[in-house]
């Protein structure tokens, strides 16, 4: 019996804005589920000769954004799209554990019309409210990720938001902080390669 095992990688590097992370995923073609921006040089028609990776992005983060207006402000605005984003996760639950074909087929019939609703609500507000503001930024925040966001109504293997993985790789967020004092790149090298193994054994 053949079995998939998951697994877990963490690296230090001192590369940033997704170069490192394109050089990683040389020759990978599939779905990259992100939960934040700066990797859009990964879904580039052109990537160093590869096909462009198709980029699914976090509703999670979305909310966030909304939420952090809402929770400064008040804003009956972010409320309203606090709301929207909110029906999405309900149906989420309701197909928490379907197969992948399942969960298609519920996000066409339910969640699918929900987003497009949302879009049309996107680009009201943002013809409404100023884009220099707090609000306005994070409403534009959400439209330059429109596309990725859509992602999870195409294949029944994408998440709504990488939640799981976000709390499996939360450990190593402190080990990062401890690698910050490891010395020498090397010891935060060994760190990371410890972090890759009790993670991938962990999930396993």
């Amino acid at each position: 019996m053949n079995r998939r095992f998951e697994h877990l990688v963490a690296e230090l590097n001192h590369v940033v804005h997704g170069k490192r992370s394109e050089q990683i995923l040389e020759g990978f073609d599939g779905i990259l589920q992100l939960d934040g921006s700066g990797y859009d040089r990964l879904a580039r028609p052109c990537r160093n000769g590869d096909a462009p990776i198709t980029v699914a992005h976090c509703w999670g983060h979305a909310g966030h954004k909304l939420k952090e207006v809402f929770d400064r402000d008040g804003s009956e605005i972010a409320a309203e799209g606090l709301r929207r984003i909110s029906e999405l996760y309900r149906i989420e639950t309701d197909i928490r554990g379907m197969g992948p074909g399942q969960r298609l087929s519920a996000r066409l019939a339910h969640s699918a019309p929900l987003v497009a609703e949302f879009g049309d609500w996107l680009q009201s507000q943002r013809l409404r409210v100023s884009a220099k503001s707090r609000l306005g930024r994070n409403l534009t925040y959400i439209h330059c990720q429109w596309g990725g966001l859509q992602t999870f109504l195409h294949d029944g293997r994408v998440e709504i938001a990488p939640n799981a993985v976000e709390n499996m790789i939360r450990p190593i967020a402190l080990i990062r902080t401890k690698a910050l004092s490891a010395g020498h790149d090397n010891g935060g090298r060994t760190l990371a390669r410890i972090a890759s193994l009790s993670a991938t054994a962990k999930i396993n």
